[in-house]
């Protein structure tokens, strides 16, 4: 079977329904828009939450519509569990987690949580560090250095 010679199954494309043709077809004269009105012309759709000129719902009510902080800073979490598999007494910065394939780039900021287990000491450079990130990191002997 070729590409060319592919078809749907019998059935399975329908004509649309031709309107506006004349009173002899049945869907002539308005052609099921109704009589006049915004609706019946043509470009005539109203847009998703429109109050017919009243102020539209979501425009009066401020306080459902949310807020973005534009000066948010965001953190890649990175759980203890993913450090576990560095040598002993290595220093862990930004960078080694990207070389490491744990961070996308070394630029992004990081926050170490203490998800999992250290076994090894380490020492870990982050942006931020969980208190129980820091602990363990700490009772397994090494430090955690904030950047």
């Amino acid at each position: 079977m070729k590409e060319h010679e592919l078809r749907a199954n019998k059935g399975a494309h329908r004509r649309g329904r031709r309107v506006g043709r004349g009173d002899g077809s049945g869907r002539g004269t308005y052609s099921g828009r109704g009589l006049k009105g915004q609706k019946s012309r043509s470009g005539g759709s109203l847009q998703r939450g429109f109050a017919g000129g009243q102020l539209a719902l979501m425009k009066s009510l401020p306080m459902l519509r949310g807020f973005t902080n534009n000066f948010r800073t965001e953190y890649v979490p990175v759980n203890l569990e993913r450090l576990a598999g560095f040598p002993q007494d290595s220093r862990i910065t930004p960078d080694t987690m990207k070389e490491a394939g744990i961070l996308k780039s070394g630029k992004e900021r990081v926050k170490v949580l203490g998800k999992g287990a250290l076994k090894v000491p380490l020492t870990v450079v982050a942006h931020r560090f969980s208190t129980s990130a820091r602990a363990a990191i700490e009772a397994a002997g090494g430090s955690a250095e904030d950047l």
